[in-house]
């Protein structure tokens, strides 16, 4: 073979690689000194990357745009799971994980997984912990925990992330504690039910359309129609995971505006200040 053959194949190689026709492994993908942790949502990501800096290469289960309700695992994602050190699990009923722990956790027997969720007060039936932020720093502090049970020598250099990210979230649970207080009114309407912490934790009150993963029957709908005109509902809030045809009949019928928050988004404070801005709105 030739030096320019050699050339030729060399580049085509690297134009492969750089758009994504060449899949690479975790091993390929990771640094030399860093470790795989899986997480299921892309919040999760942002905790273990904030916590693990460049130590650590996160990736989630449930892709962007996908329902955590309904989403299966590729087979090439189990086959990352084999080379993870560590699974950092919602652990609040997250129903993908309900139905998928014991095959994540068959794929890689010797994989710590850590349920985040330790410690929280939970709300039965309501796995969306991570939408409080107070909800939040405790998970964050039991990532810190795994990632300092599985690579013990980093040890300050977690606690010095974990610290500084806790600081920010406090300082956001402040913030949305202030743009949310002094409003008489407390009712906010979302299609799916997925604001219950930062309603408990905010002193709200969540008007749902939709129960238990379920279409609204016409008599619910009919129920909802009327509790949003006795409430002076102006918004529905909706989320990019689930069909909005109930949400937009509704709307329609009140004459309000439908709302898109995305509970799943992964640059979390960033998300968490919009989400509130959405809201403090709604109640004015």
């Amino acid at each position: 073979m030739n030096t320019r053959t050699v050339a030729i194949i060399t580049l085509l190689i690297a134009v492969l690689l750089g758009n994504g026709c060449i899949e690479q492994t975790p091993e390929q993908q990771s640094g030399p000194d860093n470790f795989v942790v899986i997480v299921s949502i892309l919040p999760q990501v942002d905790f273990v990357e904030h916590v693990g800096g460049d130590e650590v290469q996160v990736i989630e289960m449930i892709p962007p745009g996908a329902n955590p309700a309904t989403y299966e695992p590729t087979a090439s994602q189990l086959k990352m799971v084999s080379s993870a050190r560590m699974y950092a699990r919602v652990g609040s009923g997250l129903p993908f994980e309900d139905v998928w722990l014991d095959k994540i956790r068959s794929a890689n027997p010797d994989m710590l997984i850590v349920d985040t969720s330790e410690g929280v007060d939970l709300i039965s039936g309501d796995p969306h912990i991570w939408l409080s932020p107070r909800c939040a720093m405790v998970q964050v502090e039991n990532i810190y925990r795994g990632l300092v049970q599985v690579d013990p020598e980093n040890e300050e250099h977690y606690y010095q992330n974990k610290e500084q990210y806790l600081r920010d979230l406090e300082e956001l649970d402040a913030g949305i504690n202030r743009s949310l207080s002094g409003f008489s009114n407390r009712n906010f309407m979302v299609f799916h039910p997925s604001w219950g912490y930062y309603s408990r934790d905010y002193n709200l009150t969540m008007i749902a359309v939709e129960s238990e993963g379920k279409e609204p029957s016409l008599s619910d709908m009919e129920y909802i129609i009327e509790t949003a005109k006795e409430k002076n509902i102006s918004y529905i809030f909706v989320q990019p995971q689930f069909s909005t045809r109930s949400a937009e009949v509704i709307a329609k019928d009140i004459g309000c505006t439908v709302i898109p928050l995305d509970p799943l988004a992964k640059d979390y404070i960033t998300n968490m200040h919009e989400v509130t801005e959405n809201i403090k709105q709604s109640l004015e």
